[in-house]
Order: C-alpha cells, then structure tokens, then sequence
C-alpha cells in the first residue's frame, strides 16, 4: 500500500508543478489575484505530495510531517477557497476580506505548527494528524478545514447562481468553480477525519488537475462587444478581478497582436513610383518599365515631349480651345480674368504666382471651363470625361516637427521650376491640412507616363527629391486614373 500511494503521490506532485508553471505563465500575461492564489495552491500542493511519496518510500520524520502538514493541510485548501473567493466575488471588500482571511491563518498557523513540539515516533505509515498535533495546531487545522469549506460552498451556490442566469462570464466562472469547490472540500474533509492516505493524495491530485482544468478547458464564446447598460450595471473592476478571460482565449489574443514597432521613417512606399520619387533608383530601368498608354504607343519615350526646356524645338504643340482667348469668369460670379497680351496659349494665367499651368491643364484634360460650367464646357466642345492616357499621383507627406516651412518653401521654387519647362505637366499642387499641420499633400496629373518620366529626369525633381529628405518622415503614394474632370486657374497672390 505505502509504495501505491507513493507513487500516486509522485504522479501527483508532476501534475501540480506542471499545473504551477502554467498559473506562473498565465500571471505574467495576465496578472490576476485568482491566478496567485492558485499559484500557492498548486505550489503548495506539489511540495506536499513529494512529502508524501518520499515518506512513504523512506519513512516520515518530524520536518517531512510539519511540512507535509502545513502545505498540504493548511496552505492549499486555504488558498484554492481564497483564489475562488478572488474570481467570483465583484466587489472589493470580499476580496480584501479573503486576502486578509488567507495571510493571517497561513501567518499564524506556520508559526504554530513550525514551533509545537512532536514527540511521537514516525514510521512509513501515513501520519494521522491528530494522533501527532497538540491542541492548538489541531484546532487551528480544524478552524482552517470549517473556514475553506463554507468558503467554497457559499462561492459555489453563488456561482451557479448567476452562471444559470448570468452572461457568458459568469457561465464560464461556474463552470470553473464546480470544477475546483468539491476537490477542495476532499481535501479539507479527508484531512480532518483523517481518512488512508490512498484518500488523501488522491484526493490532492484531483485538486491539481481541477485548476489545470479551470485554465485551459475551452472556454464560452463570449462577446467582445457588450451593450452599455450591461457595462452600467457591473461593479468597476482592478486588476485582481478580471475574470472570465482564461485559457486559451487570453493567450491567443496575446499572440494575435502585432509587435509594436518603431514609426519607419517612410510608409508605404513599396510600388514602383514611391521607389523612384524617395530616390532609390539603384540600378533599375524604372523609365524602361513604365510603358506609355495605347493613345501615345506610337510615340517613345523621352525627350521630344519636353525638350522645349532645353531650349530645343518642341515636339507637340497644344493650343487652347477654339473659345479659349475670351475673357472668362471663375465659378460662382469670381472676377473675369484677361489673357495677357502675347501669353503662351499654355499659361491662361500670369507666371507670378501661379501654382499650376491652369489653362493648359483645362486644355489637356478634355474639359472646357468659363463662366457657365457644364454649358461653357459644351459650347467649347470639350467633355467632363479626359484622355485615358492621362496618369496621376496623390503623395501625403508626413513632415519632421518644425520641418514646414523650409518644405513650404522648397515646394514653392520646385512648383515655379515645373510651370516654367514642364508642358505636359498638367497640374502640379502642393496643399496644406488644416486640421495636420504636420501634412503636406502634392497632387499631380501628367499628359502620359512618359510626361512622368520626363518630369523625374528635371534637375529641380532631383533637388526636391533630395533636400526633402531631410524634412520628411514618411511618405505614402497612391497612383492615379481620371474619370471625369474640371479644371479652371486658380487666383493668385501678387507677390
């Protein structure tokens, strides 16, 4: 018999340190006060079950019986009933009521047991506390057993209570605390009258399992979203009395969250043109892989497109509507703006000032623009509907603290360089956010692709490319297509 039950105790003690390691584990992703009272529990119950399965095979002696006695006895059913008591209870002064239960019992009951004298002789036989405890450890073990089995009883019948009734966290505490109440009222019970040790250590196992069980069963399918009142309705919550959320629910949504990561310096920035625009050109053909659209396949890729800001013949002449030399209007009644005298048809505004080549981009998107909208447009023979050819880009800069204005004034000379030599560049904005200070957006349509290409290859791009570097923290590009379009100038400030 005392080999069977060493064994048992043996087998006992692995599954109360396994189980030990789990609660451990589960504290530092969740730190709860259930979770450390189980922690003394299942700690409390290996120690004792080695006690045991060492007796039994060697012989107990007065340190392997007080130790036995107090963590076996006295440490696990109390802390398992505190640990329950810290799980179920919503409020705070049972909590603190059960903590103050737990330590001042475990205090004052190690002491006594540690200081009464033992004079009986011990052999391999399971121990029966009262043939070797004096009165007071006795009754002190005795007062113990009463307090953790009305505890668990009481905690019990309240659990159920609002599990039959309650939401998927109260069902899931139930289910949890009619797992652990009856092993340790075994335990408490099978100490008390002293019952064989086949009893006793059985009996410590279960109690072992019962909290491995209590954290990694599958647990209810509860909902994220509760509704508010529900929310009203609950006593506010410390970090002792999370419950509900064990097992393997918790420790998957640990997994599930991303590593917080160091704001990159850019975002978004893995396409072809975000690429090229940071300056990472390496040793990559990116003109070579931007193929021009069906309308301009006939024509390569290029100079002739610009060449005219070399000083060199232009290659295409664009010219404005038929109507496009009349005085028009801005929308909504604005002021009537006149073409200078001898202006390039391309500029409908004056040079000074102006942050995009308005007239021609008008032009060049299809659409008619004056004083009456759609009609003006119609009259023009021009149509909401622009070339398909016609390649766009929006890049939100996210600018360094304090960065603003030199970004400001950088974009200014590279918009002033862009109206001057790039024709078939149709817009080209840079805005502010008013609501981010922080943001800049830039805003582009092109004639083609290949106008894009030949706008990269400026040496005012290269120098806005590089300077901004320094002023920028991230950067996301978006390619764009237009559907339908109206582009009239826009005012300028006389400077």
């Amino acid at each position: 018999m005392e080999v069977l039950v060493a064994v048992i105790a043996f087998a006992g003690a692995v599954l109360a340190a396994i189980t030990t390691g789990v609660v451990v584990g589960r504290i530092r992703e969740e730190p709860s006060g259930w979770l450390v009272a189980w922690s003394i529990t299942t700690g409390a119950l290996c120690l004792s079950l080695g006690l045991i399965a060492t007796g039994q095979l060697i012989g107990f002696g007065a340190v392997t019986f007080r130790l036995f006695q107090i963590t076996g006895s006295l440490i696990a059913p109390l802390w398992l009933a505190v640990g329950v008591s810290q799980l179920i209870a919503r409020k705070a002064f049972p909590r603190f009521a059960g903590w103050l239960i737990g330590g001042a019992l475990t205090g004052v009951g190690a002491v006594i047991m540690l200081m009464d004298p033992i004079s009986k002789t011990f052999t391999k036989e399971f121990p029966a506390a009262d043939e070797f405890w004096d009165i007071w450890p006795e009754w002190l073990l005795r007062a113990v057993h009463v307090v953790v089995i009305a505890m668990l009883v009481i905690w019990l019948v309240i659990a159920v209570l609002r599990g039959r009734k309650g939401d998927d966290y109260d069902l899931d505490n139930m289910n949890a605390t009619v797992a652990l109440a009856p092993g340790g009222i075994a335990v408490s019970v099978a100490l008390e009258f002293t019952l064989p040790g086949i009893v006793v250590v059985a009996a410590m196992a279960a109690t072992a399992g019962a909290v491995w069980y209590a954290l990694a069963r599958p647990l209810a399918p509860y909902e994220d979203d509760e509704d508010e009142d529900e929310e009203n309705d609950r006593e506010p919550e410390d970090e002792w009395s999370r419950r509900g959320r064990r097992g393997a629910e918790a420790r998957s949504e640990a997994r599930s969250e991303p590593p917080a990561q160091a704001t990159p310096r850019r975002s978004g920035l893995g396409d072809l043109v975000a690429e090229y625009r940071a300056g990472e050109q390496g040793d990559v053909d990116y003109a070579g892989r931007m193929q021009p659209s069906d309308a301009f396949g006939s024509q390569p890729p290029g100079p002739p497109a610009g060449q005219d800001a070399y000083g060199g013949p232009r290659g295409r002449e664009y010219t404005m509507p038929p109507a496009a030399d009349a005085d028009y209007a801005m929308p909504g009644g604005g002021p009537e703006y006149n073409m200078p005298q001898g202006a390039r048809p391309e500029y409908a505004m004056p040079a000074t000032g102006t942050m995009f080549p308005g007239a021609e981009a008008a032009a060049n998107l299809g659409v008619g623009f004056g004083g009456s909208g759609a009609a003006s447009s119609r009259a023009q023979g021009g149509s909401v509907r622009p070339s398909p050819s016609i390649y766009g880009l929006l890049t939100v800069f996210t600018l360094i603290d304090g960065a603003g204005e030199a970004f400001d004034k950088l974009a200014e000379e590279t918009v002033e360089a862009v109206q001057r030599n790039e024709p078939d560049t149709l817009i080209f904005v840079c805005h502010g956010v008013k609501s981010a200070p922080l943001q800049r957006i830039v805003y582009e349509l092109y004639r083609d692709e290949v106008a894009y290409t030949e706008h990269q290859r400026q040496p005012h791009m290269e120098r806005f490319a590089t300077e901004r570097t320094a002023l920028v923290l991230a950067a996301n590009v978006i390619e764009l297509t237009v559907n339908a379009a109206k582009v009239v100038p826009l005012p300028t400030a006389f400077r």
